[in-house]
C-alpha cells in the first residue's frame, strides 16, 4: 500500500515550430501506483481499474485509487531480454459483453522469436481460454525491435505494429515478410478480406517500411491512424497510415546509423510516404495518445507523444493534418515516459519506465 503523491506545476510553451503557439494549462500529476517494474502499457477497465503490463512478464490489476494491486494469472510465458517481454494490452471494443483482452508479447527463444498476440477472457484476476491469435511468421535471432503496439479500428479489426528485428532492417521493404510492418487481423486472428496485399506471406500486411514503431492512435474522426516509430541516430517519425503504403525504412530516413554512417542518402523517394513530423536528434518516442478529453480543452485534437530520451511528453498541435507547434510537458515526473494513455474516464495517464516505475494521472488544477 502507499499514499498517492501529488506534484503540481504550471507550465508554458517550450518549443514552437511556427508562430502558432500551444495553449498553456495548469495540471497536477497524481501518482496512483509506484513500485512498478519497467511497466509498458495501460488499459483502463469500465469500472475504472487498470491493467498494467510489466516488461518482465507480469500483468497487474491496479485499483482505480491505487490502494490495491494483484498479479493476473493465466499470462503467457515470454522471452525477457533486450527489448523483449510484455508489450501492449488493449480491450476488445465489446469488452463489457465479452471480457476479451489482447496482449502483445515477445514469444520464442533467443534463437527464434517474434512478436505475438494472445487473446483471453478476463474473469476477476484471471485470464481464461487464452490463445495466441498471431505470431509474426518471420522468426529472428535478436531480442530487439519488436514494435508491440496494438490498436482496434472502428470495424473491430486489430492492428499490430512490428519492428524490423534490428539486424533485419531490409525485411521492412519485403512485402512478404512480417518484420517492420503494421499487420491487420480480425479480432479472432483471421485475415480481413480487404487487406491490401495478397501475395503469399503478405496477407496480414497493412503497411510496410517501418523500423521500430511503438505508438498507435486513432484520431477523433475515427478514420485517421497515427503511428510513431524510432529512427536510428535521429529520424524518429510520426506517420499517418494508409493501407498499402510504404513508409520507406530503410530506403529513406532522416536518421544516421549508430556509427554515424548513412543508412540511406535519401529522405524522400517516389512511391515512399514521408512522415508528417520527424525529430533530429531522436527523442525515442514511446506511447501515443489522441487527446479528446474535457479536462484540458486547449489540448483537444492534439497528439501526446512519450519521449524516453528527454523524460517528458511532447504535445503536438495539428492544423489540417500538419504539425504546427510542439511543447514539452510533464518534465517534473523526472523519469522516462513509456506510455501515454487516454483513459475512458477522460484523464491522461502516464507510465514511467524504471525499476520503480509509476502509474500517473494528469489532473487539471483549475
Amino acid at each position: 500500500m502507499h499514499t498517492p503523491s501529488l506534484i503540481a506545476r504550471t507550465f508554458s510553451a517550450l518549443l514552437l515550430l511556427t508562430s502558432v503557439a500551444v495553449a498553456a494549462a495548469d495540471y497536477t500529476l497524481e501518482t496512483i501506483a509506484d513500485g512498478l517494474h519497467h511497466p509498458w502499457s495501460i488499459a483502463q477497465l469500465p469500472d475504472g481499474d487498470f491493467l498494467v503490463t510489466e516488461r518482465r512478464g507480469k500483468l497487474l490489476l491496479i485499483a482505480e485509487d491505487g490502494t490495491s494491486r494483484t498479479n493476473v494469472s493465466g499470462v503467457p510465458d515470454t522471452l525477457v531480454g533486450g527489448q523483449g517481454g510484455f508489450f501492449d494490452i488493449v480491450l476488445h471494443p465489446g469488452f463489457s459483453d465479452n471480457r476479451l483482452v489482447y496482449l502483445a508479447y515477445a514469444r520464442g527463444t533467443p534463437q527464434a522469436n517474434g512478436t505475438a498476440i494472445m487473446r483471453a477472457r478476463l474473469e476477476g484476476t484471471a485470464l481464461l481460454d487464452a490463445e495466441d491469435i498471431l505470431w509474426v511468421k518471420d522468426k529472428k535471432d535478436t531480442v530487439q525491435h519488436y514494435g508491440g503496439r496494438l490498436l482496434f479500428l472502428p470495424d473491430t479489426t486489430l492492428l499490430l505494429a512490428t519492428g524490423d528485428g534490428f539486424d533485419y532492417r531490409d525485411q521492412a521493404q519485403v512485402v512478404s515478410s512480417e518484420l517492420g510492418k503494421v499487420l491487420r487481423i480480425n479480432d479472432d486472428g483471421s485475415v480481413p478480406a480487404d487487406n491490401p496485399f495478397s501475395e503469399p506471406g503478405s496477407e496480414r500486411v497493412w503497411t510496410l517500411g517501418h523500423r521500430n514503431p511503438q505508438g498507435l492512435a486513432l484520431a477523433g474522426d475515427s478514420k485517421t491512424v497515427y503511428l510513431h516509430e524510432h529512427g536510428p541516430k535521429g529520424g524518429d517519425e510520426v506517420n499517418v497510415l494508409s493501407p498499402g503504403n510504404n513508409y520507406g525504412w530503410p530506403v529513406v530516413t532522416y536518421g544516421l546509423d549508430y556509427s554515424g554512417a548513412y543508412v540511406s542518402p535519401f529522405t524522400e523517394l517516389p512511391g515512399m510516404t514521408g512522415p508528417v513530423h520527424y525529430w533530429v536528434p531522436s527523442i525515442a518516442p514511446s506511447g501515443l495518445a489522441w487527446y479528446n478529453g474535457e479536462h484540458f480543452p486547449e489540448w483537444r485534437g492534439q497528439l501526446l507523444v512519450g519521449a524516453l530520451v528527454d523524460k517528458e511528453v511532447r504535445l503536438l498541435k495539428l492544423d489540417k493534418g500538419e504539425v504546427v507547434a510542439e511543447e514539452g510537458l510533464f518534465q517534473e515526473a523526472g523519469e522516462r515516459i513509456r506510455d501515454v494513455y487516454m483513459g475512458n474516464d477522460g484523464h491522461i495517464y502516464l507510465l514511467t519506465d524504471h525499476e520503480d516505475g509509476r502509474l500517473i494521472r494528469v489532473l487539471p488544477t483549475r
